[in-house]
């Protein structure tokens, strides 16, 4: 069958991202990537612009999103692929997510503005429209402001989440999701599981218990996850039988993260979408 570059986790201007669809999967195709996902935060906004383009440039395309949810108080994100949106209840989750992370946004910015000089106007602007808004465009009006220098520089010194200025997203627990995303005939990877840069992580039993749930796979290689971790998360995979994937979670210029540079072998990206019902990936080699 040959080899495959597959990179599994991306995102548009229509989450966190700074590119189109279009430009996405562009960028996909200079890169040398034989399929991509689509994964934006809590929407499917992005989706038929992205089967487009994936059409038009002869890549293969995964249609996906990215769950929020919460654990005991951690913050966990579940990787949704190929699932039907029309009618489920995953929808209607992420739209209620979706309104939540705009009341939260206009808190938070409200916030800050006591302090430093950024407007709601301007974090919507930055967003552009039908973005889901949430921290990464609180932190680029921060930027164009000329608080901070970056993204990542925002996040650790005012939108940490141990800062005077955060407010705590209300969602779903993965397990919740992950029943969800398999009742819309979908498959879920528990995204970064241990990238402990972001904030506290799952505990090992923790992690067992949403497994348990149907978890179908573990994103493994990713930039965020330690390589002694990797190394712990590759016995658990194999232990429970477990999809192993590698992702960029790309967002342009949004984090340095580069586009293809991990990638999920072909016997992994095939073995997902054989567990899927929902919906058909687009141009699949």
């Amino acid at each position: 069958m040959g080899s495959m570059r597959a990179d599994l986790h991306t995102h548009s201007r229509f989450s966190d991202g700074t590119q189109s669809p279009t430009e996405l999967v562009a960028e996909a195709v200079d890169v040398g990537l034989d399929v991509f996902a689509l994964t934006d935060h809590d929407t499917t906004i992005g989706w038929d612009e992205a089967v487009t383009a994936a059409q038009d440039r002869g890549i293969g395309l995964l249609r996906g999103m990215e769950v929020s949810c919460r654990w005991e108080g951690i913050s966990v994100h579940i990787l949704c692929y190929l699932h039907d949106p029309a009618g489920a209840e995953i929808t209607a989750a992420i739209d209620q997510a979706r309104s939540d992370r705009i009341v939260r946004s206009k808190i938070m910015v409200d916030r800050l503005s006591q302090d430093f000089a950024i407007t709601w106007e301007e974090v919507e602007e930055l967003a552009g429209a039908d973005a889901t808004i949430g921290r990464p465009h609180v932190a680029d009006a921060l930027v164009r402001a000329g608080i901070v220098r970056d993204r990542s520089e925002a996040f650790g010194r005012l939108l940490t989440g141990s800062g005077p200025y955060y407010v705590a997203l209300p969602v779903i627990s993965p397990v919740e999701a992950i029943r969800m995303i398999h009742d819309a005939g979908g498959a879920a990877v528990f995204a970064h599981p241990l990238a402990s840069a972001r904030g506290r992580v799952v505990p090992d039993a923790g992690l067992r218990t949403i497994i348990d749930a149907g978890l179908d796979g573990l994103e493994i290689d990713h930039r965020d996850n330690p390589p002694e971790g990797r190394a712990r998360l590759r016995v658990l995979a194999a232990e429970y039988g477990l999809i192993v994937t590698g992702s960029s979670d790309y967002h342009g210029t949004g984090k340095p993260n580069l586009l293809g540079e991990n990638t999920t072998a072909r016997d992994q990206v095939e073995a997902l979408v054989e567990r899927t019902t929902g919906t058909e990936p687009i141009r699949f080699p």
